[in-house]
Formats: structure tokens, C-alpha cells, sequence
């Protein structure tokens, strides 16, 4: 792919997101479709004195992989990646999917084996060293969005260099309220859940770790959560995708879903016990994306929505839940997909996806573009 803004997102890879410095050791790992990404980014960290490593991947061998691992092959690979992610600084993951459904015959006791075993590698790298996840434009990922590959492309690099700087002022505002709310309501068809988020970390994303950006997140306290939450969106997860999911919590524990495929979602929820507890609530700004393509790394950044995650806290935004599940579900509250309204201790903050506070109106998308 021959398009300068391929260099302009290594820039803003380096330089904004893992703000690599002269004699650091990067990871960079990707699919043979994003080399030239890879080669933008392996040639602009010698630039910067900084040493890139690499490292591809293959789906299709991943998947025959999974098929057949055990405990003690699984051990193995997991002290290899640990040893690895100790000795770098920093990690550029590009992802290129060909095939979301891929590992969708994989066993889920072979998934819930694997998230148990790296789940201690993946914990360090997230909490200790610099990182940055983005997708790669691929005909895959451009049917999911229902564009053709040119359009696609044009519109993920567009994406993908958007002014995060403005971005990350205009949380600033947002990110000060947050720390001082206890209460949290969220209202809408078929939606009205109440919880606490009072003194739990509020970290905003703009650019730092997935591009495209445009989150801010906590975590509700672990045992606060009640009422029932409609989501709008498809819900993606381990190769299948689930519709019309609704969660109904009481003291912080879903207790009864509905979903398409109900008892593929109980299953996942029965991982262990943190995944029947939620580890993340976070809103969606991003004015660039404006509908669901069944990508997380997309959609939760999809402006006027809000996702809220059965499964792991972040550490950085820590309310105690621990579990191998982290699933982003995202509930779009703009008008024409219903509307709806967050609550902050009783004060509205946000109607049908538009900020309603004057200091939090320059996170609206006419602000944001």
C-alpha cells in the first residue's frame, strides 16, 4: 500500500502513542498483509534510535494451533511471551482480519484454557510496558463495515490520524466530573442500571493504546451494580457474534441474560466467577465512527455510545473484579438508534449521545472534528 498516510499513522504510533525514545526495544507484531506499516514503523524507530523487533502472525496456523493445545505446550509458549515482553519497552499489535469467524470452531474449554494460562503474561504487558493496538485495512474488515476495500482503507487511515491531542484536552473536563461522581444511571429502551464508580480511577484514551481512539473509562464498584442493560450492537466474542444481548444485574452479579444465542453467552459467562461481574464502564466520543461493524476495537469508540464489560478490571481503573473474560458490549444512544440518557448523581450529563454540560460540549463530534 503506497500512501503517505501509512507513514503519517507510524508517527503518530511512535511519537503519541507508546512515545518511544532513543535507545528503546519496540515490538512490533502484525499479519504479512500490514508490512508496509511494519516497514514504516521498523524504518522510523531506527530514525529515532529506537531498535524494532517483529513478529507475524498467521491466523490459520494460530487456529490449528488451538485446536489440539494442552496445559503443558500452553506453559511453555506463555514463559517464552513473558520473557520476550521483559526484555522490550514497548508493543505495536497490528491486527489484519481476514476471517472473524477463524477460531470459531475452536472447543471453548481450549479458549478458556489458553485465557487461563496467558493470563499473567497479558496482565504484565498491559500494566508494564508501553502499548498500542490498531487494525489494518483488509477486505475482511471492510464487508464488516459494509464498504468496499477502498473506501474502507480511506476511511481507517482517515480515522486512525485524527487530532488526538484536541482529543485529549477536550477529556480533560469529563475526567475531572468522574472523579467526583459516586452515582451512575443509564436509561433507554429496555435500559435502566444504576451503580457506583465512587473512588475507582477514570482514564481517558485518546491515542495512547488503540487507534482508532475516543474512550474514557472506569469501572462500576463491584458489587453496586443493578438493573438491566439492552445492548444494540452486535457483541462479537471468541469468532461468534451475539445479538440482541440484555444483562440484568442484582448486587453487581448478572443473573439472567437474553441473547440470540442464549446459551453460548451463559456459557461464556460461566468462565469462572468474575465474569458474571462487570470490570469496565466507558463512553464513546470518536465523531468519525458512527456505526457498529461487529469490531470492538471499532465500535466501542463510536461516537454518542457507552459499553460496559462482563469480565477483568483494568488495573489502572481497578474495582477488584478478576476473571480470563473482558468483553466490551456497546449500547449506542443516539436517537436513531433510540436514544437514551446518563445520569451523574441525579444530574443529567449526556441525552441521545450529546454532551448536555456546557464544559463537557467540545467532546460533541461538531467540536471534535
Amino acid at each position: 500500500m503506497n500512501d503517505p498516510r501509512i507513514g503519517q499513522l507510524a508517527d503518530v504510533l511512535l511519537d503519541h502513542s507508546i512515545r518511544i525514545k532513543e535507545g528503546e526495544r519496540v515490538l512490533i507484531t502484525g499479519h504479512h498483509t500490514t508490512k508496509p506499516l511494519m516497514a514504516e514503523l521498523i524504518d522510523r524507530s531506527y530514525d529515532r534510535q529506537a531498535y524494532p523487533y517483529i513478529e507475524l502472525i498467521d491466523d490459520e496456523l494460530g487456529r490449528h494451533l488451538n485446536m489440539g493445545c494442552e496445559k503443558e505446550q500452553l506453559e511453555t509458549q506463555a514463559k517464552w511471551a513473558l520473557q520476550r515482553y521483559k526484555d522490550i519497552d514497548a508493543v505495536i499489535a497490528i491486527i489484519a482480519e481476514e476471517n472473524d469467524a477463524e477460531m470459531a470452531e475452536v472447543p471453548s474449554e481450549k479458549f478458556r484454557l489458553r485465557g487461563e494460562v496467558f493470563k499473567p503474561v497479558q496482565e504484565f504487558y498491559i500494566n508494564n510496558r508501553r502499548w498500542v493496538l490498531l487494525n489494518y485495512p483488509t477486505p475482511g474488515l471492510a464487508q464488516k463495515a459494509g464498504m468496499s476495500t477502498k473506501a474502507f482503507t480511506d476511511f481507517l487511515l482517515d480515522v486512525c490520524t485524527a487530532d488526538y491531542k484536541k482529543m485529549e484536552k477536550a477529556f480533560a473536563p469529563l475526567k475531572s466530573l468522574m472523579e467526583k461522581t459516586d452515582r451512575v444511571r443509564i436509561t433507554g429502551p429496555d435500559t435502566d442500571l444504576s451503580f457506583s464508580i465512587k473512588d475507582i480511577p477514570v482514564v481517558p484514551c485518546a491515542g495512547e493504546a488503540n487507534i482508532p481512539d475516543g474512550e474514557i473509562y472506569t469501572a462500576p464498584v463491584k458489587d453496586s451494580v443493578n438493573g438491566t442493560i439492552t445492548f444494540n450492537t452486535p457483541c462479537p466474542y471468541r469468532g461468534v457474534t451475539y445479538n440482541n444481548v440484555s444483562l440484568t444485574f442484582k448486587d453487581g452479579q448478572i443473573v439472567s441474560v437474553e441473547a440470540d444465542q442464549k446459551e453460548k453467552l451463559e456459557d461464556i459467562l460461566n468462565t469462572d466467577e468474575g465474569a458474571r461481574y462487570a470490570g469496565e464502564f466507558a463512553i464513546g466520543v470518536n465523531p468519525y465512527i458512527l456505526d457498529p461493524m461487529g469490531d470492538i476495537l471499532f465500535d466501542e469508540k463510536i461516537g454518542g455510545s457507552l459499553h460496559f464489560t462482563p469480565g477483568e478490571a483494568y488495573e489502572d481503573a481497578d474495582n477488584g473484579n478478576r476473571s480470563s473474560v473482558h468483553w466490551d458490549m456497546v449500547l449506542i444512544q443516539r436517537p436513531e438508534y433510540g436514544g437514551g440518557e446518563i445520569y451523574f448523581d441525579d444530574v443529567l450529563v449526556r441525552k441521545d449521545g450529546e454532551f448536555v454540560l456546557e464544559e463537557l460540549k467540545g467532546l460533541n463530534p461538531d467540536k471534535l472534528k
